[in-house]
């Protein structure tokens, strides 16, 4: 009974990080846009690049499995996929193609008429407004994803980002490039078709990257009752195992929500191996040209 009560009560405190991080990190910003202590895009840049080594040595030192723990090969790769993602692909498709999914939901928006939009004057009311964004996006991504998961020529793309052989902070970013055609979508549109202030996008936008990196990390955290409506590590890792009926589930990445609502919710706690297909891991060239693969070729790794 006291051994109940123990594992009952670390998993409720384990639960506890990853919203506190997450909506206090948003208030954080939401605070920012409203009395400009701190420019929210520099304060952005400044969580995303801490959180990295933080996370890595509270991964070091509380693993949720130690057969994730890195070594410097491990490292090395994920820092390149980090680097990647963060100085060449985001700042790209930020620049050339986010504005022209944006004009385009922006032109449906004035041809069905809406005149709404979504701003705020407190820190709750921006918090708030970000969570309906993000809501929103994940429903299109949400579908994305699982078209990624069903059909072969989407999951080229997304091939990449799953075979890993370990979880960690920095496998969120093994993303390949051409990835992001698809990732970008539900923010650029939901900004441009609700109407969404500056303010609010900067909000979502540290909701959406906070929360995608914890959902990796190899820290023991459980999804409590933040996981009853989005994403956390707990739910998200399953999706990463090697079995792929298991893969197969909990495909938000942000927001759980959807998957119990379309039926593709597991509540499993643990996952017993991550990867796909062989479960090898792959070069960083291989990676990137899983894309290019023929079906046969594909299939065998």
């Amino acid at each position: 009974m006291l051994a109940n009560s123990q594992t009952a009560l670390n998993r409720f405190l384990w639960s506890l990080p990853q919203p506190i991080f997450v909506l206090g990190f948003c208030a954080l910003s939401a605070s920012a846009c409203l009395s400009g202590w701190i420019d929210p895009w520099v304060l952005f840049t400044l969580v995303l690049w801490l959180s990295f080594p933080v996370l890595l040595v509270a991964e070091w030192l509380m693993p949720r499995r130690e057969d994730w723990n890195l070594d410097l090969t491990d490292l090395a790769r994920d820092t390149f996929w980090v680097l990647a993602t963060f100085l060449l692909w985001v700042p790209l498709y930020s620049k050339y193609y986010d504005p022209t999914i944006g004009a385009l939901f922006a032109s449906l928006r004035d041809t069905i008429g809406l005149t709404f939009s979504l701003q705020a004057k407190s820190v709750s009311g921006l918090v708030l407004m970000a969570l309906v964004v993000i809501l929103a996006a994940e429903f299109i991504t949400y579908w994305l994803h699982r078209l990624q998961h069903r059909f072969l020529f989407f999951w080229r793309m997304h091939a990449t980002h799953h075979h890993i052989s370990k979880i960690s902070v920095g496998r969120c970013d093994r993303t390949h490039p051409l990835e992001f055609i698809g990732l970008n979508v539900g923010l650029a549109a939901i900004f441009s078709l609700l109407g969404a202030s500056e303010h609010v996008v900067a909000v979502a936008v540290m909701f959406k990257v906070t929360t995608v990196h914890l959902n990796h990390a190899n820290l023991p955290l459980r999804a409590g009752v933040f996981g009853w409506v989005f994403t956390t590590a707990e739910s998200h890792q399953l999706h990463h195992s090697l079995d792929y009926h298991e893969s197969n589930t909990n495909y938000g990445c942000a927001v759980i929500l959807w998957d119990r609502v379309f039926g593709t919710f597991s509540s499993k706690p643990e996952v017993d191996n991550v990867g796909s297909g062989s479960g090898k891991p792959l070069s960083i060239f291989t990676q990137l040209a899983l894309p290019f693969f023929s079906d046969k070729k594909l299939r065998k790794l």
